[in-house]
C-alpha cells in the first residue's frame, strides 16, 4: 500500500487552493510505490499527482528532486513537472508531511518489456543524462559503494535466515568491489531507479520517466548497469542478451560510451546487483509481523550478482566497442 498518510477533503481542498488549478473534483490513493504517499488528484483543469513525503525521505533532498524535475522538463525531457504555488514555492506541507503537486504524465508501464521498449529506455536514459549536465544542485549517491557496508552490517547477523552462507558471500563480494570500484568514469545526474514501473510508454514509444526520488550524482554507466539488472533478466532468471543489446545500442545512439565505461560495465553490473540485493535483504528482515507490504525477494538479485561475476567483458551484454 502506497498511502501511508490519509488526507481529508478539507485539507486537500485548502492545499490545492494555493495553485491556480481550479477546484477539487475528486482524488484517490495510488497503490504503486513504497516510499511516499501518492494521490491522483482531479481538479477543474485536469489531473495531477500529489505526493506526501514520508519519514524515509530526507527533507533536505527535496529541493534537489523537485528542482531536477523542473530542470529536465525545461530541457524537453518528458517527466512530471512540479507546480509552483502563488508564493513561488514548489514545496508545501499537508497533513504534517512535506508535500508537492506535479503534472500528470500520460502512459503506462509495461509488464513484459519487449526489445523496442528496452531500446526506447536506453535512448530516454541517455537524453536524461545529457539534459541534467548543467543542473547546478548536487546530491551524492548515498547508496553507492561507500553505503553498502552499513547496509550489509545491518543484516549480517540474520542473513542466514534468507540463505545459508549469504553474509560471507556478500562480504567477499563487497571487499572486491570496494577494491576495484572505478572512480573516474563520466558522471552527472542519474535516475538510479529506472525499473519498468518508473518508465511510461504510449504503445511502443516512451512517454516519460517518473519517480526521481533516488536521483543523485554518480557515474552514468552505473545507471545503465541498474537498468541491465532491472530489464534484461527474464522471470525464470535467464539473462536476455538481446534485450541488453537493444538497451545499450539505444543508449549509445544518443550518448556514446567511453572505453573506460565499456571496460567497467561488468563490475558496475555486479555493484548494481549488490546494491539492490542489500536493500531488499534489509527490507526482507525488517518487515514487522502483520504488515501488508510484501517485501521483494533478495535472492533474485543474488542470482543476478552471480551471473555478472562470471562476465569478463561488456560483449557478454551484446555491446561491442
Amino acid at each position: 500500500m502506497a498511502v501511508y498518510t490519509d488526507v481529508s477533503d478539507e485539507e486537500l481542498g485548502a492545499f490545492i487552493d494555493r495553485f491556480n488549478i481550479g477546484n477539487l473534483l475528486s482524488y484517490k490513493g495510488i497503490a504503486e510505490g513504497v516510499e511516499n504517499s501518492n494521490y491522483l488528484v482531479h481538479t477543474e483543469t485536469g489531473y495531477y499527482i500529489l505526493t506526501l513525503y514520508e519519514k524515509r525521505v530526507n527533507p533536505d533532498d527535496l529541493p534537489f528532486f523537485l528542482g531536477l524535475m523542473q530542470h529536465l522538463a525545461a530541457k524537453d525531457l518528458n517527466c512530471p513537472t512540479p507546480l509552483i504555488d502563488r508564493d513561488g514555492q514548489m514545496l508545501g506541507e499537508l497533513a504534517g508531511r512535506p508535500a508537492a503537486m506535479v503534472t500528470f504524465l500520460d502512459g503506462m508501464w509495461v509488464r513484459k518489456p519487449q526489445l523496442v521498449h528496452c531500446a526506447e529506455l536506453g535512448k530516454g536514459m541517455a537524453r536524461m543524462h545529457l539534459a541534467g549536465a548543467d543542473f547546478e544542485i548536487k546530491r551524492p549517491n548515498s547508496l553507492s559503494v561507500d553505503g553498502w557496508a552499513p547496509l550489509l552490517d545491518a543484516s549480517r547477523e540474520r542473513a542466514h535466515e534468507v540463505k545459508a552462507g549469504l553474509a560471507e558471500e556478500l562480504t567477499a563480494e563487497l571487499d572486491e568491489l570496494q577494491a576495484l570500484w572505478p572512480k573516474e568514469l563520466p558522471n552527472g545526474v542519474i535516475h538510479a531507479d529506472l525499473f519498468p514501473d518508473n518508465v511510461f510508454y504510449l504503445g511502443k514509444e516512451l512517454s516519460g520517466l517518473i519517480d526521481f526520488y533516488f536521483a543523485c550524482n554518480d557515474a552514468f554507466a552505473y545507471d545503465v548497469a541498474i537498468c541491465i539488472n532491472a530489464w534484461c533478466f527474464e522471470p525464470d532468471g535467464m539473462f536476455n542478451v538481446t534485450k541488453a543489446r537493444a538497451l545499450l545500442e539505444g543508449y549509445r545512439s544518443v550518448r556514446p560510451f567511453s572505453e573506460l565505461e565499456f571496460d567497467n560495465l561488468p563490475l558496475l553490473c555486479r555493484g548494481a546487483a549488490l546494491r539492490f540485493l542489500l536493500t531488499r535483504l534489509y527490507d526482507w528482515l525488517s518487515v514487522p509481523e502483520g504488515a501488508l507490504v510484501v517485501p521483494k525477494d533478495p535472492l533474485e538479485y543474488l542470482h543476478k550478482l552471480r551471473f555478472h561475476r562470471g562476465v569478463s567483458n561488456a560483449s557478454a551484454y551484446g555491446l561491442d566497442k
